[in-house]
């Protein structure tokens, strides 16, 4: 089995930046995470773009769906920033539907000790094991349907829409 990791960025990879005391985004850091999780399976990571999600456009959305769905691997992971990952994984559920696409992120850098990204990163890789076709996010230990799903900004997690 291999996952094909697609970075797109977001507060994962975001690194500080003492001159503006502000943060932008570095240099992907999941092959570092990986390695010191000893992960037993085969995986590639594609840069695909450094955009705080806030900055994605439509445009930039649709032509990860093109890469993805052009890609030979069947299970895919994409690193993206929690702000529009929804939007994003609802194009990709719209334009792909014959592999298992799942998105993650984090609430912290992933350079920061008590960030939350090994943990949604594992659970990420984890779900496209078991998960059958389809599009899905995987935030705080809870697989969604982008349909379903809302970033509760005050609670600093993903949740599930109730209606």
């Amino acid at each position: 089995m291999k996952i094909k990791i697609y970075t797109a960025g977001g507060t994962i990879d975001k690194i500080y930046f003492d001159k503006k005391n502000s943060y932008h985004i570095g240099d992907s850091i999941l092959q570092d995470l990986l390695k010191e999780g000893n992960v037993n399976f085969e995986y590639e990571i594609k840069d695909f773009m450094k955009k705080d999600s806030l900055d994605m456009t439509d445009e930039d959305r649709y032509m990860l769906a093109e890469k993805i769905s052009g890609d030979e691997c069947d299970r895919i992971l994409v690193t993206h920033g929690t702000d529009t990952m929804v939007n994003t994984a609802k194009i990709l559920k719209k334009e792909i539907r014959n592999k298992i696409i799942v998105l993650t992120g984090s609430m912290f850098p992933a350079r920061f000790r008590s960030s939350d990204a090994v943990f949604n990163v594992a659970f990420a890789a984890a779900s496209l094991q078991l998960l059958g076709n389809g599009t899905y996010i995987a935030m705080n230990g809870l697989i969604f349907d982008p349909d379903n799903a809302v970033k509760n900004i005050q609670l600093n997690r993903f949740e599930k829409i109730t209606q």
